[in-house]
C-alpha cells in the first residue's frame, strides 16, 4: 500500500492510540514544552477530546484519546494542535513540497494511530507510553519523567509509584520499538 492509498480507520466512541514525532527527529517537543501544552489546550478547548494518557519525549509524543460520542474527527483536533504549536516556533529547513503547502518542517506530515480494541490492549497501550521515557533511557522510572501522564494514573490507582523502575514484562502484541 502506497502513502496515497492509506486510509484512516474512525470508528464512533472509540479509543486511540496516537505517535506523532517531530521532522528529522528534531528535539522541540520537552523545548518548547510550554508552548505544546497550551498548543493542546486550545485545541481541546476548540474540538473536546479526553485525553486518557500521554508522554512527551523531545522529538515525539504518544497518547491515548476518547473522542465524544458520535464525533470520529481525530485528523482536524491533531491539525489543529500541530498549527498550533507550530505557530511562533522558526521554520526548519523543509522541502519545496512542504514550503508550497506552508508548512514550517516542524512534524513529520503524517502520524499513527491505532484503534483501541479492548481493555486488554488498552492496558497494553498505557504500559507502553507510561513506560516509554525509561526505554528511551531519559530516566531511571516513570515516575522521574515530568512529561508524562504518569503521576496522574498513579493517583487514579491505576499503577503503584514504583512501577517500570524494573522493565515490566513483555507484553505480547505490542511493538516496544516504535
Amino acid at each position: 500500500m502506497t502513502m496515497a492509498d492509506y486510509r484512516r480507520h474512525y470508528q464512533p466512541e472509540a479509543c486511540y492510540f496516537f505517535t506523532l514525532v517531530t521532522a528529522e527527529r528534531s528535539p522541540l517537543l520537552t523545548e518548547h514544552i510550554a508552548h505544546l501544552r497550551r498548543a493542546f489546550r486550545i485545541g481541546i478547548q476548540r474540538y473536546p477530546t479526553e485525553i486518557q494518557a500521554i508522554v512527551i519525549l523531545p522529538d515525539h509524543l504518544h497518547t491515548i484519546w476518547r473522542l465524544p460520542p458520535a464525533d470520529i474527527d481525530f485528523s482536524t483536533r491533531w491539525m489543529v494542535i500541530k498549527r498550533l504549536f507550530s505557530t511562533g516556533l522558526d521554520a526548519q529547513p523543509c522541502s519545496a513540497s512542504k514550503t508550497r503547502k506552508r508548512e514550517k518542517g516542524i512534524w513529520q506530515r503524517r502520524f499513527w494511530e491505532h484503534c483501541i480494541r479492548d481493555e486488554e490492549d488498552w492496558r497494553r497501550h498505557m504500559d507502553y507510553i507510561h513506560y516509554n521515557p525509561v526505554k528511551h533511557r531519559y530516566c531511571q522510572a516513570p515516575i522521574e519523567w515530568p512529561h508524562s501522564s504518569f503521576r496522574r494514573a498513579v493517583a487514579a490507582g491505576l499503577y503503584l509509584p514504583d512501577w517500570g523502575s524494573t522493565p515490566p514484562p513483555d507484553i505480547p502484541g505490542l511493538d516496544w520499538d516504535r
